[in-house]
């Protein structure tokens, strides 16, 4: 197997030096293809010095399933891993890259978070919809068979995020699976001084509604499932109003997002299942556009 790595990053030059060393070390012979987006921290020089990397793509967008297909068009290995530029291989990752892929068609493993309260640690989620059943995957830690990868046509540009969990639905739709590889495990460490980002409302529905109208069409599942989530987030909210930790006037203009965002997502993802009748669902894939690079330093 010939394993290339694709790592997507962003501002994140320290860490991905980090990153980088630690996947030297459990990947050494991995073809290592860097997609860089506009940053403005000296990534690219960082990248440069290095011979530890192959490829560097640099792009102008900033949405990150640009940049996972960006990497994709650089790679030449018959498996590809996505890795994000903060998480650090560990010893046995490969290992786990390897044995989970001569069983299935993806395979992913845990990834250990150290917060400043301990450590957190993901675990397997499935789930059953339509009839189908989806195992869902961290896009920062998950190796695929080019083949697979290609059948989907890479991930769906449209999303500016869930793109991860989208490609989880439609390979579930090509009758392919995802496995579990507890040794194919990477670190991360709590930033402490990134804060805490706000959460985008708008387009956590968007993407969601989109998702499921583009996989399953308009069935009474995606009407639950969206409403469900929909639920959930209100409660919280709602809770937090109670709490003195949140405004009404913020609920509202929460409740504003989710509902924009939902008929948004449904409405677009409709299109696009109609637009992308095939079993792949991807009208906005890898073989869509030719022009997201805006330099490519090859050393291979």
């Amino acid at each position: 197997m010939h394993l290339s790595v694709v790592v997507p990053t962003l501002n994140g030059r320290d860490r991905l030096a980090a990153g980088l060393d630690a996947l030297a070390e459990a990947a050494p012979d991995a073809e290592v293809v860097v997609v860089n987006g506009p940053s403005a921290d000296g990534t690219t020089g960082m990248v440069r010095d290095r011979d530890d990397v192959d490829v560097l793509v640099e792009i102008s967008d900033r949405t990150l399933n640009v940049a996972r297909n960006a990497g994709i068009r650089a790679t030449s290995g018959d498996a590809i891993a996505f890795l994000r530029y903060d998480f650090a291989a560990e010893e046995q990752w490969l290992d786990g890259v390897t044995d989970g892929l001569e069983e299935a068609a993806a395979v992913t493993g845990p990834s250990h978070r150290t917060l400043r309260a301990g450590m957190t640690t993901e675990t397997l989620e499935r789930r059953t919809i339509c009839g189908r059943d989806v195992t869902y995957f961290n896009g920062g830690n998950v190796a695929f068979h080019r083949d697979a990868l290609e059948e989907l046509d890479g991930f769906d540009e449209y999303l500016l995020t869930g793109g991860a969990r989208d490609v989880a639905h439609r390979l579930a739709g090509v009758g392919e699976t995802v496995t579990w590889r507890p040794e194919m495990s990477v670190r991360t460490e709590y930033e402490a001084d990134g804060g805490v980002k706000e959460r985008d409302w708008g387009w956590k529905y968007r993407s969601l509604g989109y998702r499921l109208a583009k996989n399953y069409g308009l069935r009474p599942t995606v009407a639950r499932r969206t409403l469900r989530h929909a639920w959930t987030d209100a409660f919280s909210a709602a809770r937090d109003v109670i709490r003195g930790d949140g405004s009404p006037t913020g609920w509202f203009g929460t409740g504003k997002d989710v509902v924009g965002g939902m008929a948004t997502g449904i409405s677009d993802g409709l299109v696009a299942r109609a637009r992308d009748r095939t079993t792949t669902r991807n009208p906005h894939g890898c073989s869509k556009r030719t022009d997201r690079a805006v330099a490519t330093y090859d050393w291979r």
